[in-house]
């Protein structure tokens, strides 16, 4: 299996999430309905929300195994959450997750390998 950065995979994984997002964007445009809210004791199941936590658990998973840090965090809390609405939006988006990087170690929180 290649190896791959902390980083590699969190602009992949992030890469796969906003992939997944605007889908979901798009679909909720075409239906012309707003997508529903996420109660917060957790998304219900068979949903957009609980696909998202699935997938960000195994992706915490597999990097705290690389990494060799079982139980840590790897998902800011509290994220901004913004719906997509066209191309422009999402382009931009797309530039500063590939340029956020760059600022890392400029981050309190920033663990270094």
């Amino acid at each position: 299996m290649p190896s791959y950065s902390i980083r590699t995979l969190a602009v992949r994984a992030t890469t796969l999430i906003l992939r997944a997002a605007s889908l979901i964007v798009r679909a909720v445009l075409a239906i012309g309905r707003s997508p529903p809210t996420v109660a917060p004791t957790g998304p219900p199941s068979e949903s957009i929300g609980a696909l998202m936590a699935g997938y960000k658990s195994a992706v915490t998973k597999r990097i705290n195994l690389l990494r060799r840090t079982l139980g840590y965090p790897v998902w800011q809390r509290n994220y901004y959450e913004h719906i997509i609405r066209n191309d422009k939006e999402l382009n931009q988006i797309r530039q500063y997750i590939i340029l956020n990087p760059v600022n890392w170690e400029k981050d309190t929180e920033f663990i270094p390998l």
